[in-house]
C-alpha cells in the first residue's frame, strides 16, 4: 500500500531534477538564461580566480614555493597520465583534456553544495560531447592533412568507409549517453535508498559520498580517458 506513494514521488523528484528551470531573461531579447548554465558559469568562475591564485609570482629559477611546487606535480602527473595514452603527439591536446576533466568533476560534485549538477542536463553532456569530437577531427586533420584524413577512413580497407564515417556521429552520442545516464542513475538509487532507509540522514550522506565523489570523479576520468583514446587513434 506505501508503494505507490513512494514511486510517485520518486518520479516527481525525478522529473523535477531533469526539468531545467530558467533563472533570469536578458532585457530586450528572448534569451532565457537557465540554472544549468548559471551553475557552469560559477563553476568555471571559480576555477578561473583559483588559477588566478595558484598561478601568481611563479619561478622558473631558484626557490620555488610549496605551492608551486604541489602545481608543478598535479599538472606533471595528469600531463604523464594522457602522454602515456596519445604519445607525444597528443601534448597540443592536453591542457583541455585537463580542463574537461577538472569541470566534469566538480559539476557532478557540486550535488554536495545543494546545486543541481549540470551534467544532470542532456545539453550540457551532449555539448561536452560534440566538442570533443570535433577536437578529436581537428587532431587528426592537423596530424595527416585533410585528404590524409579522409583517407583514414577507408582502412584498412575500403569497405569499412560507411562504418567508420558513422562513428563520427556514434562516438559523441556515447560520450554524452554514458556521462548522462550514469548521473541520473546514481540519483535514481539515492532516491530508492533514501525511500526505504531507516536512518535517512546517515545513509543519504554516505552514499552521497559515493555517488557525488567517487562516482562523480570515476565518470570525469572515463570520459577524458575515451576522448584521449579517440585523440590518439586519430594522430596516429
Amino acid at each position: 500500500m506505501t508503494l505507490m506513494p513512494v514511486t510517485m514521488g520518486l518520479k516527481e523528484e525525478l522529473l523535477d531534477q531533469l526539468e531545467i528551470q530558467p533563472v533570469f531573461k536578458i532585457p530586450n531579447t528572448n534569451i532565457v538564461i537557465d540554472e544549468t548554465t548559471v551553475v557552469s558559469w560559477i563553476i568555471m568562475a571559480f576555477f578561473v580566480i583559483l588559477a588566478i591564485f595558484l598561478t601568481r609570482n611563479l619561478k622558473v629559477e631558484g626557490e620555488i614555493s610549496r605551492r608551486q611546487a604541489i602545481l608543478e606535480i598535479c599538472v606533471e602527473k595528469m600531463r604523464d597520465f594522457f602522454r602515456k595514452i596519445m604519445g607525444e603527439k597528443g601534448d597540443p591536446y592536453v591542457p583541455w583534456l585537463m580542463c574537461m576533466a577538472i569541470f566534469i568533476g566538480a559539476s557532478n560534485m557540486i550535488g554536495l553544495l545543494g546545486f543541481k549538477p549540470p551534467t544532470k542536463s542532456m545539453q550540457v553532456t551532449a555539448a561536452m560531447a560534440i566538442t570533443s569530437i570535433v577536437l578529436v577531427e581537428f587532431a587528426g586533420i592537423r596530424q595527416k592533412g585533410f585528404g590524409g584524413h579522409l583517407k583514414s577512413f577507408a582502412q584498412p580497407v575500403a569497405v569499412v568507409a560507411p562504418i567508420n564515417v558513422l562513428e563520427i556521429v556514434i562516438k559523441p552520442l556515447s560520450l554524452c549517453m554514458r556521462l548522462f545516464g550514469n548521473v541520473i542513475g546514481a540519483f535514481i538509487i539515492m532516491e530508492l535508498i533514501k525511500s526505504i532507509a531507516i536512518f535517512k540522514v546517515g545513509v543519504s550522506l554516505a552514499f552521497s559520498f559515493y555517488f557525488d565523489l567517487f562516482d562523480g570523479l570515476l565518470q570525469a576520468y572515463i570520459f577524458v580517458f575515451l576522448t584521449a583514446l579517440y585523440i590518439q587513434e586519430a594522430v596516429e
